[in-house]
C-alpha cells in the first residue's frame, strides 16, 4: 500500500500544479466547493482496494476449488506468462467489462440510483475521480478482480491495472484545458471525460462511457467529441428519474 499512497500524493500534487498553470475553467480554485467531501471519497473509495480484497479471496480459497475452472480454460500458465503481458490483458479485458457495466449503469435505472452520485460534481478536478457510491468500488471492482485473480493474473499485474486506470481516471477528471491529439482515439481524456459529465441542460447524456481506453467508443458509436468543453456540469435533481 505505500508504493500506492505514494503514487497518489505526487500524482495529485502534479496535477493540482497543472490545472493552475492550464485550467479547463479558470474561476475553480484548489479548495473548490466540495473539495472537503471529495477528500474523503478519496481515503474510501481507492481503486486498489478491490484489487486487494478480491488478492485476498482468491489466496484463501483452497486450491481444489481454483484448478478446475483454470484447467477448464486452459489458463494453468497465465501467471507464469511476463508480467507486462499479464498487466496489458487483464488492464485491456478489465476496462472492456468496464464500459459495458459503465453503460448499464446510465441506462438501467436501479444502477443509476448508485452511480449518480459520481455525477453528482459540478465542480471537477481529478479529486472527482474518487466520488463514488460506496457500491460501485466494493462490489463493482472486487466483481471484476475476483474473476481475474481466480484465472491466474498474478497479484503485481493486478496492482500495476489499478495503478494505470488510476493515472488515466485521475487525468481524465483533471480541471484541465488540454487537447491529446490523435492519443484522443486511445486514452481518455478531459476533453473527451468532461462531456461524459455534462448536465443535460448543457448537453446530449450517455455518452463517452470510456474509463481508460478511449477506443470502446469510437468502435461503438456512443463518441462525443465536439470543439469545445461543456459550459456546466452536474446531474438534474428535480427530475423523476434523477437525471
Amino acid at each position: 500500500m505505500l508504493p500506492y499512497s505514494i503514487f497518489l500524493v505526487v500524482s495529485g500534487l502534479l496535477l493540482s500544479v497543472a490545472e493552475r498553470f492550464w485550467p479547463r475553467e479558470p474561476r475553480q480554485g484548489f479548495f473548490r466547493r466540495e473539495f472537503g467531501l471529495d477528500v474523503l471519497y478519496l481515503f474510501f473509495n481507492a481503486e486498489v482496494v478491490g484489487a486487494l480484497v478480491a488478492i485476498w479471496i482468491t489466496r484463501t480459497l483452497p486450491p481444489e476449488a481454483i484448478l478446475p475452472l483454470r484447467n477448464l480454460l486452459e489458463l494453468n500458465g497465465l501467471a507464469a506468462q511476463p508480467l507486462w503481458l499479464q498487466t496489458i490483458v487483464l488492464l485491456v479485458s478489465k476496462d472492456f467489462l468496464q464500459w459495458l457495466v459503465h453503460n448499464l449503469m446510465h441506462r438501467v435505472s436501479a444502477l443509476w440510483q448508485f452511480h449518480k452520485t459520481h455525477h453528482s460534481s459540478t465542480n471537477m478536478d481529478w479529486l472527482s475521480n474518487w466520488r463514488f457510491h460506496w457500491f460501485e468500488i466494493v462490489v463493482y471492482q472486487m466483481v471484476l478482480y475476483v474473476p481475474a485473480t481466480l484465472l491466474g493474473f498474478s497479484a503485481e499485474a493486478a496492482f500495476g491495472c489499478a495503478i494505470i486506470s488510476t493515472a488515466v481516471g485521475h487525468f481524465a477528471h483533471a480541471n484541465l484545458r488540454v487537447r491529446i491529439g490523435f492519443l484522443k482515439y486511445i486514452v481518455n481524456s478531459p476533453e473527451m471525460h468532461t462531456w461524459h459529465h455534462v448536465h443535460p441542460d448543457a448537453g446530449p447524456q450517455d455518452r463517452n462511457f470510456a474509463i481508460t481506453f478511449a477506443f470502446w467508443d469510437w468502435l461503438f458509436g456512443t463518441v462525443y467529441l465536439p470543439a469545445e468543453f461543456p459550459k456546466r456540469l452536474g446531474i438534474r435533481l428535480t427530475s423523476a428519474a434523477g437525471r
